[in-house]
């Protein structure tokens, strides 16, 4: 583990100066990976034993003040980054490390302004790990990558993790789907065959003890795109009940597992697909019935069954998912729509309203996009304006090209950037006097020496 100084206080800042420099996005000696400790004896989860690490040892957790996430000094921050799967599919690390170098593209990501990375991963592979099964992947060139050498999929996520901080980049686990499956994400719920969902809290559990003391892993987002219609079963729904599919009771029950692990860690809650209409319940089978959405974007149900993460409440961060018409035509694409139509019909009654009435910070997990010059471009310029003015979190859909129906910031030689595609993102990346700001308060966004990046002592001038 890195030995870290104590940290000063942060100086203070006025709240104009700060919201200035959150609004500045575009409107405005080194590290090596960590050692690979795959045959680590923790304690289990909840426990302390001796010689194990401290909870929550570093200086960078975070928790939300209202609408706000911020550091521990209480001053504001913005969590701007983007995907990169992988972890989730069958190969069981990240995708593109057959020809591209970890450590390279870390450090791209970290000098353009990628100040946290959401990592998708299976439950399947979490299990795995936890029962010591972990195995090297083929997927892994060694010869691009001669420091994986050896390692299985624990120790190349171990490396990751290692690199991240090296470079300043915070990292968001999520699980993606329950099986290690490149098509898992289309499952609608987060148990699975063999998969229960008391093994999908175990795991949770498991990899926050493993992880516990290590502020680089700030974040967990609990399941991705929880979805199903009327019709559909299962299906995830959204109610005040303690039913196995009800999704708000599954983001508390996980919520609080991981918490009494670690308390410092945010645990993000996405949202469903469908929700009832006013005087309707979820016995209808009638669409009609329904207020739909994307999946894991419909956060209605929060307003009467909010999440509760009881004596952890500020750990709470919603985060649903936005696309555009290239993925899926939905209905408010059709005939005459912009931003103020898609603000005032989508985006604020099925999740915004939580940010504009304080409940809760919003991070945006998943948006992004082929770029048309037309509809989809339209809607990815709306959706990003509204995130920076509004100072939302999100991580953008994504670095990986093999995206079929979003493409990636990454071209298919891994190597080059879409560099018209970045241009899009760059204005939503946090910056502040022409640096990218990161969300570690001693290592530079880039790394020791970066000329793109400053950390958040930097920033403050702590």
């Amino acid at each position: 583990m890195r030995k870290r100084l104590a940290r000063a206080t942060a100086a203070a800042v006025t709240a104009t100066a700060l919201l200035m420099t959150l609004s500045a996005t575009g409107s405005a000696q080194a590290v090596g990976a960590r050692a690979a400790t795959e045959s680590a004896v923790l304690p289990a989860a909840g426990t302390e034993s001796a010689g194990a690490p401290a909870v929550g040892t570093g200086t960078d957790w975070l928790h939300t003040e209202g609408n706000r996430i911020v550091d521990e000094q209480g001053e504001r921050v913005w969590l701007t980054g983007a995907n990169w799967f992988g972890f989730n599919a069958t190969e069981r690390v990240f995708h593109g490390l057959w020809s591209a170098n970890l450590d390279t593209v870390t450090r791209q990501m970290a000098e353009r302004g990628i100040n946290i990375v959401r990592v998708p991963i299976s439950t399947q592979l979490l299990l795995e790990w936890k029962n010591g099964r972990a195995a090297p992947s083929s997927a892994v060139n060694t010869w691009a990558n001669p420091e994986l050498e050896g390692l299985t999929t624990l120790g190349v996520f171990d490396a990751f993790l290692g690199v991240a901080e090296k470079y300043g980049i915070k990292v968001m686990l999520d699980v993606h789907s329950a099986e290690a499956d490149n098509s898992g994400h289309i499952h609608p719920v987060w148990w699975k065959g063999a998969i229960t969902t008391e093994q999908f809290y175990s795991a949770w559990e498991w990899v926050t003890a493993r992880y516990r003391a290590n502020d680089t892993l700030v974040a967990m987002d609990v399941k991705n795109e929880p979805h199903g219609k009327q019709s559909d079963s299962p299906r995830a729904k959204w109610d005040g009940s303690t039913d196995q599919d009800n999704f708000k009771y599954t983001c508390e029950t996980a919520g609080k597992r991981i918490l009494a692990v670690n308390p410092h860690v945010l645990v993000m809650c996405e949202g469903v697909e469908i929700y009832p209409k006013d005087g309707t319940d979820w016995s209808s089978t009638s669409a009609a019935d329904y207020h739909g959405m994307w999946w894991g974007g419909n956060l209605r149900g929060a307003k009467d069954h909010p999440v509760d993460l009881g004596a952890q409440q500020d750990q709470l961060v919603y985060s649903p998912h936005d696309y555009g018409p290239l993925v899926y035509q939905q209905p408010w694409f059709e005939g005459e729509w912009d931003r103020t139509t898609l603000e005032r019909d989508v985006w604020d009654p099925n999740w915004l309203y939580l940010h504009k009435d304080g409940t809760a910070p919003l991070f945006v997990g998943e948006w992004g996009g082929h770029l048309d010059g037309g509809p989809n471009e339209k809607w990815m310029t709306a959706l990003r304006d509204l995130m920076v003015e509004n100072g939302i979190h999100h991580t953008f859909w994504c670095l990986n090209p093999n995206s079929g129906d979003t493409g990636g910031l990454l071209g298919y030689d891994w190597a080059t950037w879409d560099e018209a595609k970045y241009a899009v993102l760059k204005p939503a990346l946090w910056q502040s006097g022409g640096k990218f700001v990161g969300l570690d308060h001693e290592v530079r966004l880039g790394g020791e020496g970066s000329t793109t990046g400053i950390s958040l002592n930097d920033l403050h001038g702590g």
